[in-house]
């Protein structure tokens, strides 16, 4: 399927900016920036850098992908087969753009040289969900999907399909690759982690100290600690494969927090969208000095929920989107904040 490609290029200039500012807390600085979607009511989340600097994004409402590039501010919108309801985006190694499709049961690639997509549906009906993906380091596509309760992977050489059953009502929601090829996820409905060994397919899972928790989405830093926001009781918590050990440090909004979109930077410290407070607050922890070191309001001008995070190493930039009907960027500190 070829999508349509909206034939007028939208643009926002510098000075059009929905919001900009900078939060300053001991001697570093982190800057955010956001943009206004010019496609009101859609939805835009999950924006993904390229390597060539422009940010890819679906519109899960809006049912469509589109490209923005931060340095003119231009959109460029392609429309994609209805009844799609985009969940996901990631460009993988080779520039080619990924996204799940939420509706309809399939994770779709889109060439952005031609425009042309290729679909890969899912073997088993029942699984119309595919949620949130990431690659490994051999190209393949690791997937949750959050009402089927089943984690994926898609071989992209051959196209196959193979799903892991996590259970009735497990939720598996976020998903990461650890340094080992592992990839890692929340079981949304429990109070669990899971990971598999691709080598033989089986599945490891990590109960957490509370029944009540429940982990939406997860961050791995260089060591392979695997951290996870606790959307129902506002705790960071971090888990050590190792050993098994949970620690966990109350969220700055406290339980009312709702930790949901999180990310790792490349100083190692955990970023977290905490979407209880309106507006909502991006918040910082350093794991070296455990305790949280920055915060910084994403201003809009209704109700707001940052879903999904993404660090961009090559520019150390997060982006994330939002309910609002915008997208924005956060330019960290160079160093973790000195006390």
């Amino acid at each position: 399927m070829r999508p349509i490609v909206i034939a007028v290029v939208l643009s926002v200039a510098a000075g059009s900016l929905a919001s900009a500012q900078t939060q300053r807390a001991g001697t570093a600085v982190s800057e955010l920036e956001s943009w206004s979607i010019p496609w009101n009511g859609t939805r835009p989340r999950d924006p993904f850098a390229d390597q060539k600097g422009r940010v890819w994004f679906v519109g899960q409402v809006g049912n469509y992908v589109a490209r923005f590039d931060p340095a003119s501010g231009e959109f460029k919108r392609y429309d994609i087969e209805e009844g799609t309801h985009p969940h996901d985006l990631v460009v993988d190694a080779k520039g080619m753009v990924w996204f799940t499709g939420n509706a309809n049961g399939r994770i779709v690639r889109l060439d952005p040289a031609t425009g042309k997509t290729t679909s890969y549906p899912m073997p088993d009906p029942k699984v119309r969900d595919p949620h949130t993906m990431t690659f490994d380091k051999n190209g393949d596509a690791w997937f949750t999907a959050q009402g089927a309760g089943v984690v994926g992977r898609l071989t992209t050489a051959t196209g196959k399909i193979q799903l892991w059953n996590m259970g009735e009502d497990s939720r598996p929601y976020g998903i990461l690759m650890d340094s080992n090829g592992h990839p890692w996820f929340d079981l949304f409905g429990t109070n669990k982690i899971g990971t598999i060994d691709p080598a033989n397919g089986k599945v490891t899972t990590f109960n957490l100290p509370s029944e009540r928790a429940r982990p939406r989405r997860i961050a791995i830093t260089s060591d392979d600690v695997i951290w996870y926001g606790d959307y129902a009781r506002g705790y960071l918590g971090r888990l050590d494969p190792k050993t098994g050990k949970v620690t966990e440090y109350i969220l700055p909004s406290g339980a009312g927090s709702l930790p949901y979109a999180m990310t790792s930077d490349d100083r190692g410290r955990i970023w977290v969208a905490e979407t209880g407070p309106q507006p909502n607050k991006l918040v910082a922890f350093d794991p070296a000095k455990k305790r949280f070191t920055e915060s910084i309001t994403i201003a809009a001008d209704k109700a707001n929920t940052i879903r999904h995070m993404t660090f961009d190493r090559a520019t150390r930039q997060i982006w994330f989107g939002g309910d609002a009907n915008m997208i924005g960027r956060v330019k960290v500190a160079p160093e973790p904040l000195v006390p």
